[in-house]
């Protein structure tokens, strides 16, 4: 068992065959650091989006980023100088015991840190992909992407709007014209098998949104280019301040990051027919949550979409921007 190990790469994005050198390597030493490029040339992913994956993947590894990391590859002399050169630096504070790669430039980096080379699956036989591949022909390879990777790759469509304005027709209809999945309500059948009174309590309506946002991953798995989520965690904030007046304070950050998770909000009209179905409360009801959407969002300055009219009026609208919407892969 080694003391201290090293590992780097872009990661973008970051794969299985980057899980199995990671989880091989935790195997082998007691601490792990991982370096990560920007390479903001080769990929639309951010770095700090790709350290959130690892940091979420495998908390237990250190991740450095590596701003200021030369950009130029390859094997000449002269890069492998340059490159040696800045690990040296960079990594001063740190005594390697050992570096691993499942690449050639093993020999020379492990040289450069006086440490062990070790290379996991350079011929990629355990997992044969590659970054590259991903990048070039996503929907070839996209399953060997975790489901926490893929999500933050897709495009993800919410909609809002209070009980009875179709969000749920809609998302199923986007997600059939779209070729991908559709994020269903879990709040609803929740609510279907554990209300009292009409009511749930704080802590129920925190593990909704907790379940919901961990249905995006899940579906994620499924999906293709999109994403299309039926609700979000404002929705279940909004239901605890009418249920309660308040909300329980992670339930309440929730809802506040909750926007930075999609890339399109679609907020469905109340000009339909309402549904007056035995667990809603009530037209009236539906216009006030209606009206506490339109507000919190244009006092929130979060960019939003109004669909109004029949489901395929509605679909063609939101369609029109999806088409302007470039695909993250």
């Amino acid at each position: 068992m080694f003391e201290l190990g090293l590992t780097l790469g872009k990661f973008a994005p970051f794969h299985r065959g980057h899980q199995y050198l990671v989880e091989q390597a935790l195997k082998q030493v007691k601490k792990l650091v991982i370096l990560v490029y920007p390479c903001e040339e080769l990929s639309d992913i951010v770095v700090a989006e790709r350290v959130k994956w690892i940091q979420a993947l495998y908390p237990e590894t250190e991740v450095i980023i590596a701003h200021d990391g030369p950009m130029t590859t390859g094997y000449s002399d002269e890069i492998i100088e340059q490159q040696n050169g800045y690990l040296k630096q960079r990594l001063a504070a740190y005594q390697f015991d050992v570096f691993f790669s499942s690449e050639p430039y093993g020999e020379h980096v492990s040289e450069a840190l006086s440490c062990t080379d070790v290379r996991i699956d350079q011929a990629r036989l355990a997992v044969p992909i590659s970054a590259t591949k991903i990048r070039n022909e996503w929907n070839k390879y996209q399953h060997y992407l975790d489901p926490l990777v893929k999500l933050s790759m897709l495009q993800k469509i919410v909609l809002l709007g209070a009980p009875s304005t179709g969000k749920s027709t809609l998302a199923a209809h986007l997600a059939e014209r779209l070729g991908t999945v559709c994020v269903p309500e879990y709040g609803r059948e929740y609510w279907l098998e554990h209300q009292v009174e009409r009511r749930l309590t704080a802590k129920q309506l925190l593990h909704i949104a907790k379940v919901q946002e961990q249905w995006e991953v899940d579906y994620a798995a499924n999906a293709r280019d999109y994403l299309i989520c039926d609700t979000n965690a404002f929705t279940t904030w909004h239901f605890a301040l009418h249920y309660h007046s308040n909300a329980l304070p992670e339930l309440a950050d929730m809802a506040e990051r909750c926007w930075q998770r999609y890339d399109l909000v679609v907020l469905c009209d109340d000009d339909i027919p309402y549904d007056d179905t035995w667990e809603r409360s009530g037209d009236a009801n539906r216009a006030e949550f209606q009206q506490f959407n339109r507000d919190y969002l244009a006092k929130h300055q979060i960019p939003h979409m109004v669909v109004s009219g029949r489901v395929e009026q509605r679909a063609a609208k939101v369609l029109a921007q999806v088409e302007r919407m470039r695909p993250k892969s």
